[in-house]
C-alpha cells in the first residue's frame, strides 16, 4: 500500500479507505474524490491497450449522441467559429469532427494518439475533455493547465460520471474499467469552482461546465 495518502485534488490528508475486492480505494473527507490505491494502477502499456480495444468510431451515431452531451453545452454557450481543443480526445477524435462540422476552430490532444503538446500552449474559447479526469491519476495540474488555457469567458466542459455515497461506489459498474482511477463527485468540483473563481454548472448527471471570469 502507498504511504502517501494526500488527496490528489485538494492535499487534504483526511482519507478514508473503501475497500472493494481486491482493490483499495481512498476517499477524501475534504472535498469528497475518490482515487485507486497508486500501486493498483495499470502501467501506461496496459492502459493504452485497454484503449485500443476501444471501439469509438467518428460516424458511430450512438457515440456522437453521447458526446453531444458535452459538445451541446459548447454550442449553447460558444457560437462558432469560436477556437477550441479536445482534451483526451483519443484514436477517433469524434468530438473534434462534430465541432469541425459545425464550424469551430478545433484543436485536439491525446497523450497516447495525438500527443502534440504545442497545443498545450495555445488560447482558446473552450476546451472539452470528455471521459477523461476519470484516468487521471495527477488531476490537479492537469486542470489547472487547461484553465489556464482558456480566454476570459470561456468555457471547460468535462464530462465523467459523479461519484455519490460509498455504498453504492462499491458497486458502480464505473468503477469496475481498470483505467478509471480518479472519481469526482460534486464537491470536488465545487472544490475547484472556488479556486478558479467561478460556480460550477451541471446541465447532465456526468456534465458539468466552468466558466472563466472576465479580465478585471
Amino acid at each position: 500500500m502507498s504511504t502517501d495518502l494526500s488527496c490528489p485534488l485538494c492535499s487534504s490528508t483526511a482519507l478514508y479507505a473503501i475497500a472493494c475486492k481486491a482493490k483499495t480505494y481512498y476517499r477524501c473527507e475534504a472535498c469528497k474524490m475518490v482515487h485507486l490505491e497508486p500501486s493498483q494502477r495499470l502501467s501506461d502499456a496496459d492502459e493504452k491497450a485497454v484503449y485500443d480495444d476501444h471501439e469509438n468510431a467518428i460516424d458511430d451515431q450512438g457515440y456522437r449522441r453521447f458526446l453531444s452531451r458535452a459538445f451541446d453545452e459548447v454550442l449553447a454557450r460558444k457560437p462558432a467559429p469560436a477556437k477550441g481543443l479536445d482534451f483526451g480526445c483519443g484514436p477517433g477524435p469524434a468530438l473534434v469532427t462534430m465541432a469541425r462540422e459545425a464550424g469551430y476552430d478545433m484543436a485536439q490532444y491525446d497523450k497516447y494518439f495525438h500527443p502534440d503538446t504545442s497545443v498545450l500552449t495555445g488560447r482558446y474559447d473552450f476546451i472539452t475533455s470528455t471521459e477523461v479526469v476519470e484516468h487521471l491519476a495527477e488531476p490537479l495540474p492537469v486542470l489547472d493547465q487547461l484553465w489556464s488555457l482558456l480566454a476570459p469567458e470561456g468555457v471547460l466542459v468535462l464530462q465523467t460520471k459523479r461519484v455519490l455515497d460509498d455504498e453504492r461506489f462499491r458497486g458502480w459498474h464505473y468503477r469496475n474499467d481498470p483505467t478509471h482511477i480518479t472519481f469526482f463527485a460534486e464537491e470536488s468540483f465545487s472544490w475547484l469552482g472556488e479556486r478558479w473563481g467561478c460556480v460550477p454548472e451541471y446541465p447532465h448527471n456526468d456534465v458539468v461546465c466552468f466558466i472563466k471570469p472576465p479580465s478585471e
